[in-house]
């Protein structure tokens, strides 16, 4: 259903479709896109979510007070369009284990897709739960587990499955991280290992299935909750920008949704696409978020029209889109992303974006350095993002200090004395956010 007047959410008027679909990391985003996906599928009356959040219910709580339905409302330039959402069937808090081991178990089960931000993959993350899961090859019962972190809980779910022989399934991330499905095997196949059998199991049964995805979903404030909630009669609502894009690589052993009816595009080849989406439109996030702060500036739309940001963008793109092909149409992407970051309806806060910033500028902004600085070039834009973030975090105020911090983003950007000494330079130019 879709509107452009007010309207209330209302009750499913069908049978609410089977789940089949098991999301980790319930939020904003899942439900403006990949939940967005599957409702708009040709055969989304035979694909059901149920979705789980991480540590806080409230969501869930509220999607589960409205059978699992939402309004999600596009926010372009001009106006509003809403439209009512309803393939997440359950939501369920991230502390119902034995419901989400139960969901993954269940042989109709064919996808889990994640939603758990980058910095959830690190084994330094996810080390806390391998005692955990070597409890379970001494007698414990994955219903008995307490993992703690998301891979922790998808693992004691995988066992699960497997003991009870559920067969064959994905795993699709969704986070912005280059050849996400490749980290997701690699953090899984760690954990999984400390299960006896577990390993083997999973490199026979389990797909990883890599994603590029792309839609601006700004965080809402309360008071913003509060006015969509009294216009639509939804306690959960989700704003999104109009456009959308999904890339989709990997196999799908127990089947998936007409993804492609709904937009979505699979290729064997997702690098190059990725590549763009996270250079280009996560890299000017990055960028903007350290250097819009500093110059004063809450959101995307604010900064973009800055002229000083805005140069410092095109630069930055100048550096990266060197390292693209020019198949993908870079100058038409570029112009769109330009009229979607200016879009001044879409409340971005650079803040949010600024969120475990360390890890995003190591998978955004550190590879178009190293391509750089290989080429033989100065890699000056990027050298500039980088002091910049220095800056929001109040760090890098000598030579030894910035070597430090560039060297904790890459390796090889820390032994490059005049890139580290590019970054020191700019670094001096811009004084500490954190002293404003």
């Amino acid at each position: 259903m879709t509107t452009s007047t007010s309207s209330l959410l209302g009750e499913r008027t069908a049978s609410a479709p089977p789940v089949r679909i098991v999301h980790l990391g319930l939020g904003a985003f899942h439900r403006s896109h990949q939940a967005w996906y599957t409702a708009r599928a040709a055969d989304a009356e035979q694909w059901g979510i149920a979705a789980y959040s991480g540590r806080s219910a409230a969501l869930a709580e509220a999607l589960s007070a409205q059978q699992g339905l939402y309004t999600l409302v596009v926010r372009s330039p001009d106006d509003d369009r809403a439209e009512r959402i309803g393939s997440i069937v359950r939501a369920h808090g991230g502390s119902e284990l034995d419901r989400f081991l139960a969901d993954v178990a269940a042989p109709t089960t064919a996808i889990v897709s994640l939603t758990i931000t980058e910095a959830a993959y690190s084994s330094a993350e996810t080390d806390v739960d391998v005692p955990v899961l070597r409890s379970l090859g001494e007698g414990i019962e994955p219903t008995d587990a307490e993992p703690r972190t998301a891979l922790g809980r998808l693992v004691v779910a995988l066992e699960g499955r497997r003991r009870g022989r559920g067969g064959s399934l994905a795993l699709v991330s969704c986070d912005n991280l280059p050849d996400n499905g490749g980290v997701l095997r690699a953090a899984v196949g760690s954990l999984a290992d400390a299960v006896p059998g577990l390993g083997d199991w999973v490199e026979e049964h389990v797909s990883f299935v890599s994603s590029s995805v792309d839609r601006i979903t700004p965080r809402l404030s309360d008071e913003e909750t509060a006015e969509l909630t009294d216009r639509y009669g939804d306690r959960a609502p989700v704003v999104a920008e109009p456009f959308s894009d999904w890339v989709i690589a990997g196999a799908f052993p127990a089947g998936r949704p007409q993804w492609e009816t709904a937009g979505a595009r699979f290729t064997d080849d997702l690098e190059p696409w990725e590549a763009r989406k996270l250079w280009l439109l996560n890299g000017a996030h990055t960028l903007l978020a350290s250097l819009g702060r500093l110059r004063g500036h809450l959101t995307v739309a604010e900064a973009i029209v800055d002229t000083e940001c805005l140069r410092a963008v095109d630069a930055y793109w100048d550096e990266a889109c060197r390292h693209l092909p020019v198949a993908l149409g870079l100058a038409e992407y570029r112009a769109a992303l330009l009229d979607r970051f200016r879009n001044p309806r879409i409340r971005h806060l650079l803040a949010q974006i600024g969120l475990d910033a360390d890890t995003k500028m190591r998978v955004r902004i550190a590879p178009v350095a190293e391509r750089e600085r290989r080429a033989g070039r100065s890699a000056a834009a990027c050298a500039a993002v980088v002091a910049a973030w220095l800056a929001v975090e109040g760090q890098g105020s000598d030579l030894p200090a910035v070597r430090l911090s560039v060297a904790d983003l890459s390796a090889a950007l820390g032994a490059d004395a005049d890139f580290v000494e590019a970054v020191h330079r700019n670094r001096r130019q811009v004084g500490d956010l954190t002293l404003r």
